[in-house]
């Protein structure tokens, strides 16, 4: 990809990183690559308190913060709670960091000091994969209600990504949770086949069959449909009670 692909986007990204030295380096790639730092956080809590007041496009973690929370831990929350996209940056490569990291879901994973180059192709990675959030970053800060009611008994909590069945949690696969979260983001709008498909996947070959599956097996699951399907457009989540 072109960097301008990266320079011609308004696109924010939040440093975490306990050591002066390298956290100003890192600054100083990133504006080098036309990007703005929105902020350099060098705790967990100051990483958390910097995304609620400025809610960044992605953020660039060391997985080893100098602290009794990780950068694992930053991540796991700015992914379960604003969708923020995650790059990890890490000193040493360890397979069983590197299982614990992939829980979060990062969409990179660089090892320090990594250089302009492999940045560029990450950041870029980051911005092709999750444009769709690039492009609605607000719904995150903007969630005024908590519950989606989709039928007179069903209904979503957005904010810890549970399905009720009147007072009953309601077990889902991590892929049914994604479903629910990118469709719950703008309750009642459509949303592109191909926008859900890389939000749960995150795969290079688009398979509308894959995504035809999972709402299938969901559908079976509930014993009705959620989602509404409109031909050629995509897809949308049901609001009980309302017309669209």
């Amino acid at each position: 990809m072109s960097t301008n692909l990266i320079a011609n986007r308004d696109f924010d990204v939040l440093v975490v990183e306990d050591e002066p030295i390298l956290a100003m380096a890192m600054e100083l790639k990133l504006k080098k690559l036309g990007l703005n730092v929105s902020g350099i956080a060098n705790s967990h809590d100051k990483a958390i308190m910097h995304v609620q007041n400025n809610f960044p496009d992605v953020a660039i973690i060391d997985i080893n913060l100098n602290s009794t929370k990780t950068g694992i831990d930053v991540a796991n929350y700015l992914w379960k709670n604003y969708n923020i996209p995650i790059i990890f940056l890490t000193s040493y490569y360890n397979d069983n960091i590197l299982s614990k990291a992939m829980e979060s879901e990062p969409y990179a994973y660089l090892i320090k000091p990594c250089r302009k180059e492999e940045l560029k192709v990450a950041i870029s990675t980051v911005m092709h994969k999750h444009q769709f959030f690039f492009k609605n970053k607000q719904l995150f800060a903007c969630k005024k209600e908590k519950f989606i009611k989709i039928t007179e008994n069903l209904k979503f909590d957005r904010c810890n990504s549970e399905l009720y069945n009147d007072n009953e949690i309601i077990k889902l696969t991590k892929n049914e949770k994604k479903l629910f979260e990118i469709l719950s983001n703008n309750p009642g709008e459509i949303l592109s086949f191909d926008a859900i498909f890389n939000y749960i996947w995150r795969e290079d070959v688009y398979d509308l069959s894959k995504l035809r599956s999972l709402i299938y097996r969901l559908k079976n699951k509930l014993g009705c449909n959620p989602f509404e399907n409109l031909y050629e457009e995509g897809y949308r989540i049901k609001l009980f009670g309302k017309n669209h």
